[in-house]
C-alpha cells in the first residue's frame, strides 16, 4: 500500500493518469491525495473530476481557490470571473453531481502515515498557514470554512469569500470576515510579515518577497513528528529548503511538469506536461 500527495492538477487530467500509471496506481491498494486546485486552466476540468470521482474511498482533497472559484460559479454566488477553462465542466450533465462532491471536501486534511522513518503526522492544505497556525488550530479553523460550505446558506459564504481583507488573522474576527480571512489563508497565502499580515498581491519566486515579508512557510515551527504538504505556489517549483514542509505544484499546467509525493518513502516522482 502506498499513500501518495499530487500536486495542482488544474485540469491536466492526461499527465495525471499518465503519473498514475508511471506509479503503478491501484485503488483498494493505494491511496491519492491531492493538495487542490485539481481544476481550471488547463483543458480537462471536468475529466479530471470525473477520474478522481470514480477513484471513490482511494481518494482525498482539500479545496484549493479554483476549486472553490468553481463552486462559486456554479451555485451563482459569482457571475462573473473567467470562466473559458471551466464551460464543459460547468455546462456537464454530471456537473451538479460533482460540484456537490466537492463541497464536502475540507480546506485542511490531517492523517498519520507510517513512512520508512517512522509515524509521521501529514498535514495537509493547498496554500499555507500563518504564523502562530497549529496543526490542530488550522484543523479548527478550516472545520469553520467547511461547517460554512456545507450549510442550506453555503452561497454566502462563497460570495463573500472574495477579497483581501482582513489581511491578517485575529481570534476576535466574526461572521464573513473570519471565515475570509481562514478562506484566504488556507487557499491563497504566499507571503506575509512575522506578525501573519499577508499580502495577496504577489505571486513570484520566494526571493521576491516584497519588503517586511517572507514566505509563509520560514516561520512555520512543527512538531518533530508532523510533516505539511502544500500547492499553490507554482514558481517555487516545489522548493522550500526544508524537509518536514513540502511543496507540490511544480507547473503543470505552465508547461513544466506533475508531481507526486510517495509518502512512505518520501519519494517524488514526476512527469513533463505541455504548457496550455
Amino acid at each position: 500500500m502506498a499513500n501518495y500527495v499530487v500536486g495542482d492538477i488544474q485540469g491536466c487530467c492526461e499527465a495525471l493518469e499518465r503519473l498514475l500509471a508511471k506509479v503503478g496506481f491501484e485503488p483498494g491498494r493505494d491511496t491519492l491525495w491531492s493538495v487542490g486546485d485539481m481544476v481550471n486552466r488547463g483543458p480537462q476540468s471536468l475529466e479530471t473530476l470525473r477520474l478522481l470521482y470514480k477513484l471513490d474511498s482511494a481518494f482525498t482533497a482539500v479545496l484549493g481557490n479554483h476549486d472553490l472559484h468553481f463552486l462559486a460559479l456554479k451555485s451563482k454566488a459569482k457571475s462573473d470571473g473567467k470562466t473559458r477553462m471551466l464551460r464543459a465542466l460547468l455546462d456537464a450533465s454530471d456537473s451538479q453531481k460533482l460540484a456537490d462532491w466537492l463541497q464536502q471536501m475540507p480546506l485542511a486534511y490531517r492523517q498519520c502515515v507510517t513512512t520508512d522513518a517512522g509515524d509521521r503526522n501529514v498535514l495537509m492544505v493547498h496554500a499555507g498557514i500563518v504564523p502562530g497556525w497549529t496543526a490542530d488550530k488550522t484543523l479548527a479553523l478550516a472545520g469553520e470554512v467547511a461547517t460554512a460550505l456545507r450549510a442550506r446558506d453555503f452561497t454566502s459564504l462563497l460570495h463573500g469569500m472574495y477579497g483581501d481583507k482582513p489581511d491578517h488573522w485575529d481570534d476576535s474576527l466574526a461572521g464573513i470576515e473570519r471565515l475570509r480571512v481562514i478562506t484566504n489563508v488556507l487557499t491563497r497565502l504566499r507571503f506575509c510579515t512575522p506578525d501573519g499580515v499577508m499580502n495577496l498581491s504577489v505571486k513570484t519566486e520566494a526571493d521576491t518577497a516584497p519588503p517586511g515579508h517572507r514566505p509563509w512557510f520560514e516561520y512555520t515551527q512543527l512538531q518533530r513528528d508532523e510533516l505539511l504538504v502544500f500547492g499553490h505556489w507554482a514558481t517555487l517549483d516545489g522548493i522550500t529548503n526544508r524537509t518536514d514542509i513540502q511543496g507540490l505544484d511544480t507547473g503543470c499546467v505552465w508547461g513544466r511538469c506533475l508531481t507526486l509525493l510517495h509518502l512512505e518513502k518520501n519519494e517524488r516522482i514526476a512527469v513533463g506536461c505541455p504548457e496550455y
